[in-house]
């Protein structure tokens, strides 16, 4: 069965570039131009990956991007067009995977959409559950609780996470984090990291300023730390 991908742009030139292009690798395409659809379609069809253009009619790519992540954990890449680092930044708050800036070419954002699937896959794999302290990450499930409660991340923040817990206890730096966790042809800058890592910490931590888990090694970078 083909995977499925939800294309969501308000130009329509550049949706049917996109669409050609994935279909060309194999990929079931859906197009939607304006954000109400794409909230439908997203709920309705359930695709494997989201390509999220910011702005859009009716309902802009933040709030679509928002509103899909309190139901779905579809891995989701975002499109802008302005400069800058404010919409990176605010795609990623929003729960975004990846992001990707006007204009692009289409092997780039090729790369990115195959990476990021193959990720998914590669958490499908059986695998014994990781913990540490009171975090219980289940691989299988893609399943992240905190003494017995759940909690929700994104698929960025879970890859991550699993990362480090199989690592506890080994300092990375925002270098090679990008290179494990986002992949060898990830071209993003390392805010990214950052981001994410402060996500993650408001997710996981009791108190995110002093946490427990997700340390900061001061001029070397992040780690986990072994908490019984």
């Amino acid at each position: 069965m083909k995977e499925k991908i939800l294309v969501v742009d308000d130009e329509k030139p550049i949706a049917e570039i996109i669409k050609y292009n994935l279909e060309e690798e194999g990929y079931e395409v859906l197009v939607a131009f304006d954000g109400a659809e794409a909230l439908r379609l997203a709920f309705e069809e359930k695709p494997a990956l989201i390509v999220l253009d910011i702005m859009l009619p009716r309902i802009d790519g933040f709030n679509v991007c928002k509103q899909i992540r309190q139901k779905l954990d579809i891995p989701i890449i975002m499109l802008t067009a302005r400069e800058g680092e404010i919409d990176k930044v605010m795609g990623l708050e929003f729960g975004a995977d990846d992001y990707v800036t006007k204009p692009f070419s289409g092997r780039e954002l090729m790369a990115r959409i195959k990476a990021l699937l193959r990720r998914v896959k590669m958490q499908e794999n059986p695998s014994r559950k990781l913990v540490c302290g009171a975090l219980v990450l289940d691989p299988d499930r893609m399943e992240v609780r905190k003494a017995e409660n759940r909690i929700e991340l994104t698929y960025r923040e879970f890859t991550l996470l699993e990362f480090l817990l199989r690592n506890v206890g080994f300092v990375f730096t925002r270098e090679k984090l990008l290179e494990k966790v986002w992949g060898f042809d990830y071209t993003g800058d390392l805010r990214t990291v950052d981001v994410t890592i402060r996500r993650l910490r408001e997710k996981i931590e009791d108190d995110a300023g002093n946490p427990r888990y997700l340390c900061t090694k001061r001029g070397a970078g992040y780690y986990l730390r072994e908490t019984s």
